[in-house]
């Protein structure tokens, strides 16, 4: 075992970030990906002089390793990670890696849903606020590789599941919780209490002088709460109760009370509206205001956001039927706020890789708002068994193009069609990126 060795599993964006950050602090790098490496990421490599291998683990390589990154899509149960264990090696997170190396207030944000929407919200709101800010994680640039390359002095990172699951010392001076409902549990035996201790994982190392904001709405983040020993701050935030510290509704008013600190602002002026919106917005302005920005900078850019790219946006109308791309609504909780925003009959694209999905709480809604169901995935027999008896008309695609062909000939004036997925991407597309542009192309081609 080489004490100053790194090994990098995984040739994606993590995992090329960690490698430039490992040289750059003295490391031996090497990049081993099982799968095919990207020549752009290739390119970045051969640039820094850095080892790699692709299509291919080779154990004596990666098992003389002092430490290992592991990419957060490569499961803990596959053959060359259990060696790993076997054998006592560490394994950590690109955020675990990166956070050891910089001195910036870190923003963390986890939660099944919102995150992306809560982290993009905050990052606008700093930017605007002229602060030196970069937005990581679980989107946009590798986290480690702008710790390598930028003086940044604030990370709001988006943190899933997966990432969290590799971290040990990480500590955000702000954590925030969005929300709880099962996800990913292919990945957790099936036990939703696994995820949730996962998702908990960004508070374990917080002190008196850092911060957690969660929904107090949320029965599960409550019941966790009650059960385990937080040492930071608890600022709640809630659309059903008046709180004395927090953020709350009253008279279409957004209130929140820090550190005897009051901000308020009507929530008719949001740029986002819908009830989880308003949440999301809740838990941004809290953020932002723990941390001194001004209350008229805050509300200025919550009135000017506009949503982020594959989260229920509108792409087009042709023949007055509306195309909306929610390719971000990877599991059920999301697709389900999606379908209660639909006002008019639905066509509904769903399907991809199921991650111990149960639709039952959607029957009702599929029930109400959908007129006809698209599957798009290289299995769809789960979905046909859920929505067969709940909808008149189904129909089984393999391809994006094939699929939003289908919606157009099912579709009347008035109607939606919404590709809301509930499921992740990777049977036939290389991430909901891939999937939402490719459904925002076809609707453009018809």
């Amino acid at each position: 075992m080489k004490k100053n060795k790194i090994v990098i599993l995984g040739g994606g964006e993590s995992g090329i970030g960690t490698a430039i950050l490992g040289k750059k602090e003295g490391f031996e790098v090497f990049v081993s990906d099982y799968g095919k490496i990207k020549k752009k990421y290739k390119q970045v490599l051969l640039h820094y002089e850095i080892n790699w291998e692709e299509e291919a683990h080779s154990e004596t390589e990666i098992l003389s390793a002092g430490i290992v990154m592991k990419s957060p899509g490569i499961p803990e149960n596959t053959p060359i990670v259990l060696k790993l264990k076997k054998k006592g090696i560490r394994i950590v997170s690109e955020i675990e890696f990166a956070a050891t190396y910089t001195s910036a207030t870190l923003i963390g944000i986890t939660g099944s849903n919102g995150k992306t929407t809560v982290a993009t919200m905050i990052h606008k709101i700093l930017k605007d606020a002229g602060n030196n800010v970069a937005l990581a994680g679980n989107i946009g640039k590798s986290f480690a590789e702008l710790v390598a390359t930028k003086d940044i002095n604030q990370f709001v990172l988006e943190l899933s599941s997966f990432q969290l699951d590799g971290t040990y010392n990480f500590a955000p001076h702000i954590a925030i919780l969005t929300n709880l409902s099962p996800d990913h549990l292919d990945r957790y035996d099936n036990d939703y209490e696994k995820y949730i201790a996962s998702k908990f994982k960004i508070v374990m190392n917080q002190t008196s002088d850092d911060y957690f904001i969660y929904d107090a709405d949320d029965l599960m983040i409550n019941k966790w709460i009650s059960n385990t020993t937080i040492k930071s701050q608890l600022i709640p935030f809630s659309l059903q109760k008046e709180l004395k510290k927090g953020a709350y509704i009253k008279n279409n008013e957004l209130i929140i009370t820090t550190n005897n600190n009051t901000f308020t602002m009507s929530i008719t002026k949001l740029g986002q509206q819908g009830q989880h919106n308003i949440k999301n917005a809740m838990a941004a302005s809290t953020a932002s205001t723990l941390l001194n920005i001004r209350k008229a900078t805050i509300r200025r850019s919550l009135e000017n956001f506009q949503g982020v790219e594959h989260r229920l946006e509108n792409v087009l109308k042709i023949n007055n039927v509306r195309y909306i791309n929610d390719s971000k609504g990877t599991n059920v909780n999301a697709t389900f706020y999606a379908l209660d925003s639909m006002e008019a009959s639905t066509v509904w694209i769903v399907g991809g890789v199921d991650k111990g999905n149960d639709y039952s709480e959607l029957f009702a809604l599929v029930n109400e708002k959908v007129k006809a169901i698209i599957c798009l995935g290289v299995d769809n027999e789960k979905i046909i068994k859920a929505f067969g008896n709940v909808v008149d008309i189904m129909v089984e695609t393999h391809s994006m193009e094939d699929a939003v062909k289908v919606a157009y000939r099912l579709s009347k004036k008035g109607d939606n069609v919404l590709l809301s997925p509930a499921c992740a991407s990777f049977d036939l597309f290389e991430n909901y990126e891939d999937r939402g542009r490719q459904f925002k192309n076809a609707v453009r081609n018809l």
